[in-house]
C-alpha cells in the first residue's frame, strides 16, 4: 500500500503546476538569517500589489498548506482524527462561512502519511515543501525535530502536533499550547496542595524520549521547590507490554502520587497492572496520556481510573466556552463525511486556525511570501481560538505559549469531566507583581482575565485531550484497540450541564 496520501487530487494536480507561480521560485534571501519572526530588517514598505513566491495563487486566490499526518502508523488512532481537523477546517473555510479569510480565498491541503517514520517524515516534506506556503501539521515530536534545520534553509514554518518544549524555542515550530513540562509542574503542585501537613512520596513513568523528558523536567524542579522526594524514577519504551517491575518499584518505594508521562498504549496497561497488584496511588497524567476509549469500561473497568486525574491546558469537545459553537457548527455542516467526532479533531482545528490567522495578517500585509508569513507569524500576539484557548502570544522567540493548566478529574459514569483544579500558573513560574515575565519561554494570561468557574463541567462526548506522539496499543495490551479511540458514530453525547 502507498503510505502516502494525497487529499483533493485534482486541486493539487494543478498545485505541481502553479508552486511558486505567483512571484517568483525562490524565498526571499533577504530574511532567510533572521533570529527571530518579525525580523524587519532590510524590508521595504507594504507592497501595492500582493507578494507571494511558494503555495499560494493570487490570481485564484488559492493557499496550500502541508501536512505531514500518521495515518497508517503505530498513532493513527490519534493521527487520522488529528489529519480530520485540518480538512474540516478546510471544508468551513472554503464554504465561504467561517469569515477566517477574506471573501473568495480557499485553502487546499497538501497531505503526505509518514506512519510515524521519522525517515519517511523527511522524505514527504522534501516532496511538497515547494508546493505549500507553511505546514499546518507535523505529527508526533520524533517526526519533526529531523526537520528543524530544513525548516530554517527552507524558511518555512511548520505547526507541530507536540507540546515539547524544544518546540518553542525554534522560531519555525510555534506550538499551540503550554508545554509538557508546565503540566508537570502543575501537577506537582496541585499533589501537595491536595495534602497539606502530610509526606508525599512522588514518583514518575516516563517514556525514554524528548517528550518524557520534558515531563520529568518538570516534575523535578517542582518537587525540588516543594520540598518533596522523588522516591522511584520508572522509564518505559514505547511498545512495552509488560509493566510488573515498574509497578513493583513504584509500590516498593512507597510512592503516594504518580506522573504519567507516558502514551495511552502504555496508561492503560500501566493501571491494569497497578489493580491486579492491589498498587493504587494518586495517578496524574500528562496530556498525552489519556485516550477518549477510556471511557468505555468493556475497554478497561472504570475502577481502575477511580484515583487518576488529568493535567492539561485545553477544552474538550462541546465544553461550554466561546468559539466551541462555531467549531461545532462547523462539524455539524462538515464532519459527518469525515468519521467520528474525536477530540483530536478539535484541537487539530485549533491548531490550522491559528496557522489561517497568520495568513491572515499576511495577506493584510500585501506579503504572502514565506518570509512575510513568518513575520505576520509574530503579529499575532493574543491569540485564544475566539476563546477556546488560554491567550498564546508568538511575538517572539522563544514563544510564549501560555503557563494556565488545570486538573481534571474522569466522570466515568457520564463520560465527561469535573475540574479537580482551575486554570493556574506552576508556583515556579507564576508571575510576581514587578519583576519579568515567567520562566520556560512562556507567557501569563492577561491581567485580569477570567478564569473557569471552579468544578465546572462540561459534557465531553467521550473526548480526550491531544496524545502528542501516540502510539497504537500493541496486541493483547489493556489499552484500547486502534478502531476503538473514537467514539462510535451516533453515540448520543452527555447532556449539557
Amino acid at each position: 500500500m502507498n503510505p502516502f496520501r494525497i487529499t483533493a487530487a485534482p486541486v493539487l494536480a494543478l498545485a505541481l503546476i502553479l508552486a511558486g507561480c505567483a512571484g517568483g521560485e525562490k524565498t526571499d534571501e533577504s530574511h532567510k538569517d533572521n533570529n527571530a519572526p518579525g525580523d524587519t530588517t532590510g524590508v521595504k514598505a507594504k507592497p501595492k500589489t500582493l507578494q507571494a513566491d511558494y503555495g499560494v495563487h493570487v490570481e485564484d486566490k488559492i493557499v496550500f498548506m502541508g501536512a505531514l499526518n500518521d495515518e497508517t502508523g503505530p498513532a493513527a488512532s490519534i493521527g487520522k482524527p488529528y489529519a480530520n481537523g485540518k480538512r474540516l477546517l478546510a471544508a468551513w473555510i472554503n464554504s465561504g462561512k467561517s469569515e477566517l479569510l477574506p471573501k473568495g480565498w480557499k485553502l487546499e491541503l497538501v497531505e503526505r502519511d509518514h506512519a510515524y517514520n521519522p525517515q519517511k517524515s523527511v522524505q514527504a516534506y522534501k516532496e511538497i515543501k515547494d508546493k505549500v506556503l507553511f505546514f499546518g501539521t507535523s505529527f508526533g515530536t520524533p517526526n519533526t525535530l529531523p526537520l528543524m534545520k530544513k525548516l530554517k534553509d527552507d524558511d518555512v514554518v511548520l505547526f507541530p502536533a507536540s507540546l515539547s518544549s524544544e518546540m518553542a524555542a525554534n522560531e519555525y515550530t510555534p506550538p499551540s499550547g503550554p508545554s509538557y513540562k508546565v503540566e508537570a509542574m502543575r501537577a506537582m503542585d496541585w499533589a501537595v496542595a491536595e495534602n497539606p501537613g502530610k509526606t508525599i512520596k512522588a514518583g514518575i513513568i516516563y517514556q525514554q524520549d524528548d517528550y518524557g523528558k520534558d515531563g520529568l523536567a518538570g516534575w523535578k524542579e517542582a518537587a525540588a521547590a516543594a520540598g518533596v522526594t522523588i522516591a522511584s524514577e520508572q522509564t518505559i519504551a514505547p511498545g512495552q507490554k509488560d509493566f510488573t517491575a515498574v509497578i513493583s518499584g513504584l509500590k516498593k518505594a512507597g510512592v503516594s502520587h504518580v506522573l504519567l508521562t507516558t502514551l495511552p498504549s502504555a496508561t492503560g496497561p500501566i493501571l491494569g497492572t497497578a489493580a491486579q497488584l492491589k498498587y493504587m496511588p494518586v495517578w496524574l497524567g500528562n496530556t498525552p496520556s489519556w485516550i477518549d476509549a477510556f471511557f468505555n469500561p468493556e475497554v478497561i473497568p472504570a475502577a481502575v481510573f477511580s484515583n487518576f486525574y488529568w493535567v492539561s491546558g485545553f477544552p474538550y469537545w462541546g465544553e461550554k466556552v466561546p468559539g466551541m459553537d462555531k467549531f461545532v457548527a462547523a462539524w455539524d455542516d462538515h464532519g459527518k463525511e469525515l468519521g467520528s467526532a474525536d477530540f483530536y479533531t478539535l484541537f487539530s482545528f485549533v491548531q490550522g486556525m491559528l496557522a489561517i490567522e497568520a495568513f491572515r495578517i499576511a495577506l493584510d500585509r500585501n506579503d504572502a511570501t514565506r518570509s512575510g508569513y513568518r513575520q505576520a507569524l509574530s503579529k499575532v500576539n493574543h491569540f485564544d481560538a475566539g476563546g477556546m484557548l488560554e491567550p498564546l502570544d508568538y511575538s517572539e522567540v522563544p514563544f510564549r505559549t501560555g503557563i494556565r493548566t488545570r486538573v481534571l478529574k474522569p466522570d466515568m459514569a457520564n463520560k465527561s469531566w469535573t475540574v479537580a483544579a482551575d486554570y493556574s500558573a506552576p508556583a515556579l513560574m507564576a508571575p510576581v507583581p514587578g519583576k519579568a515575565a515567567p520562566a520556560e519561554n512562556q507567557a501569563a494570561p492577561a491581567e485580569g482575565e477570567a478564569a473557569p468557574a471552579e468544578n465546572q463541567a462540561a459534557p465531553v462526548e467521550n473526548q480526550a485531550a491531544p496524545a502528542e506522539d501516540e502510539a497504537a496499543p500493541a496486541e493483547d495490551e489493556v489499552a484500547p484497540a486502534e478502531d476503538e479511540a473514537a467514539p462510535t458514530e451516533g453515540e448520543a453525547a452527555p447532556a449539557t450541564k
